[in-house]
This record gives structure tokens, C-alpha cells and sequence, in this order.
């Protein structure tokens, strides 16, 4: 079902909810589509977005996604750097995903390199809030050793690597599978890793800098969990994050990267940051493994058809590109190909490898 489609039911969920009595189907204004998994529709004058999932990238069922979402919008709220979360309709055959009701922030994408210290001290305000009691985590994720549960995921991700239509060479997969047994053993020696809560989705194109205010706001959540702060730092800056956006795209230098690193460093709390930094060179290589594993993923999941009946399936994951389709599905398939190529491969590798002013900053 496509968007269109449900704009009268969810015009008629909306003028449900208290203070939105008024709303019809005319104030709901889509604004254009720029990921693969929501759409965002405005409800003119109100200051208000319905962000309405297309699928759940947690592979959960649509109404256990919408509980989620709402759960990583309520944690990190406490930030100040993310938007308010006003209520939740929920899913029905009309409306298959059901929608979060959620702030507009009005603002500018981030302009790099530039903006990469503002990001910093947006995530550093998430990553030093206090961690609850392991009783009041659910529903977010909240493994035990947050790093072996992201390399299982990168692990299942890897195993479309080997599929005709992952467009990577032979090269290309044991160059993969090298750093993958490299910081496998790299990470042995190191201590128990510190838990934060934690976005998983902090690339560049997820930041608006609000006008008015200044401060970069984190505005896709719906991944988050309690794990390695060094994740979200590694994908606010690798290769695959600062290029995937068009709005954003930028390649920064590494003494770039170094600074934004430094400006996190220097903001969260001192024990927070002496903590996570033996493991932030090791997360960036991981995130970077997880985020090339996903694009071998993508090509290889895009081609089916679209799940059906999303309301009513066990999982709403969904990277069919039915979903999308047209300019979007293009430009991914572009960055895919362009992720997964030798070159790319070797030039991000070049971020830990040797001698460098990252290396150096986060060796010290």
C-alpha cells in the first residue's frame, strides 16, 4: 500500500489525538523521500511530522517496531538533541506500519566537514546519559557483550557477500574477511566494553542543525540500543556515511576525522571517554565491516518482491525496492556498488592502517 493510499486513515488517526481534532486530509503535505525505510508527512502549521515506517529494520512486526521507535525517541530525549515524541498511531490494513506523531525540527542538513563537530557534541550529549538499571532497558536491545552481538549481525549480514548479485570481487571479499579476522583477534585483549545508550544510525544525513538554536539534532532513532558509543562515532565519519547522502556528502581528511573524535572525547565525561577509547579504533573497523556486510545485504534483498500484509507479518523488514523505487533505489544502488568496489575498500582500510593522525589520537 502505498502512501497515498493511507493519507485519509491517517488524517481521520490524527484529528483522534488530543489537541489534532481539526486535522483532515488536506493539512498532511509528504515530504520528499529520502530513505528506505519512512516517509515523513508534515501536518501543515502544527510543528508536528508523522514519521510512517515503510518496514522495520529491526525485523520486528510493525505494531513491536512502532513500541521501539517510541522507546529510542523517549531514551534519547533527555539529550536535548533529539525530537519530542508526541504519541503513536497504530497499525491496521489501512495504515500497515501505524506511524509515530513526532517534532518537525526546522533547520539545515549539516554542512561538512564543518559541521562533524557539531554531530560530536550532539552524540556525546546521548552517550552521557545515564545508564538504567538492566530491568528498565526493554525494549531496547541490550546484549551483554554489545560487541559480539554486532559482529553476529555483521557475520549474517556477510553471508550475502558470497551471492552472485553482491556486486564485489574476489578481492574485495578477502580483504573483507582479513579485517574481519583481524579484529576478531585485536579485540581479545581488550577490557569489558562500557554501555551507553547508543543511536546505530548517526550518519551525517540524520542531523539537522535547528534554526534558531544551532544545536544538531539526531532525528532518525529507530535503531537504538545499549552498546559501544564508538559505533555511533565510526558512523558519523567512515566513507560509507559521509558519501551516502547527497545532501551531506563530503570526504573528510583524517586529521578531520581526528578533530571530531577529539571534539567527542572532550565532551563527554572524562571516565566515560578513558573508558571507550581503547575500543574506538576497533568499533570503526567493526561498523565499517557491519556497513559493507548491510550493502551485500541490500543487493541481494532488494530484488524480491515487497512483503504483503505488513500489519499482520512476524517480521515488516523489507529491502525490496518496490517499497521506493525510481531516483532513490538508484542512488542507493550506486553507493552499494561504489562501497563494495576495491578501491573504496582499500582507501577506508587506510583509516587504521599505518601511521596516521586518527591512529595516533586514538592510540595515545
Amino acid at each position: 500500500m502505498g502512501l497515498s493510499d493511507q493519507m485519509p486513515a491517517l488524517a481521520a488517526a490524527v484529528s483522534r489525538l488530543p489537541g489534532f481534532a481539526t486535522v483532515e486530509t488536506a493539512d498532511l503535505d509528504p515530504l520528499p523521500t529520502t530513505g528506505l525505510a519512512h516517509d515523513h508527512i508534515r501536518i501543515v502549521g502544527t510543528g508536528v511530522l508523522l514519521r510512517v515506517p515503510r518496514q522495520s529494520q529491526l525485523a520486528l512486526a510493525a505494531r513491536e517496531n512502532l513500541i521501539y521507535q517510541a522507546a529510542c525517541f523517549r531514551r534519547m530525549a533527555a539529550s536535548g538533541h533529539t525530537p519530542k515524541l508526541y504519541g503513536i498511531i497504530e497499525p491496521t490494513p489501512e495504515i500497515p506500519m501505524g506511524s509515530l506523531v513526532v517534532e518537525e525540527i526546522s533547520g539545515e542538513t549539516l554542512t561538512l566537514p564543518a559541521g562533524l563537530a557539531d554531530a560530536a557534541r550532539a552524540l556525546a550529549a546521548i552517550h552521557a546519559l545515564p545508564l538504567p538499571p538492566v530491568a528498565e532497558r526493554s525494549p531496547l536491545k541490550d546484549p551483554e557483550d554489545a560487541v559480539a552481538a554486532t559482529l553476529e549481525e555483521m557475520l549474517v549480514q556477510g553471508r550475502h557477500l558470497s551471492s552472485p548479485h553482491a556486486p564485489v570481487s574476489k578481492s574485495g571479499r578477502e580483504a573483507i574477511e582479513a579485517e574481519i579476522d583481524t579484529v576478531r583477534e585485536e579485540i581479545r585483549h581488550l577490557p569489558s566494553v562500557t554501555k551507553t545508550l547508543i543511536s546505530f544510525d548517526a550518519h551525517p544525513g540524520n542531523f539537522i542543525l535547528e534554526q534558531g538554536s544551532g544545536r544538531a539534532v539526531l532525528v532518525d532513532l529507530e535503531k537504538g540500543r545499549y552498546g559501544g558509543a564508538g559505533f555511533d562515532l565510526a558512523h558519523a565519519t567512515l566513507y560509507t556515511s559521509t558519501t551516502w547522502d547527497v545532501a551531506t556528502y563530503s570526504e573528510p581528511s583524517v586529521a578531520q576525522i581526528a578533530d571530531f573524535y577529539a571534539t567527542w572525547l572532550a565532551t563527554v565525561p572524562k571516565e566515560l571517554g578513558s573508558a571507550l577509547k581503547p575500543w574506538l579504533l576497533p568499533m570503526r573497523r567493526i561498523m565499517w565491516l557491519w556497513s559493507v556486510t548491510w550493502c551485500a545485504k541490500w543487493a541481494v534483498e532488494s530484488r524480491a518482491t515487497r512483503v504483503a500484509d505488513k500489519h499482520a507479518a512476524a517480521s515488516a523488514e523489507d529491502w525490496s525496492a518496490e517499497n521506493t523505487g525510481g531516483t532513490l533505489i538508484d542512488h542507493v544502488a550506486n553507493r552499494v556498488e561504489c562501497y563494495l568496489s576495491d578501491a573504496i575498500i582499500a582507501r577506508v582500510r587506510s583509516d587504521w592502517r599505518g601511521d596516521n593522525a586518527l591512529t595516533g589520537l586514538l592510540s595515545e
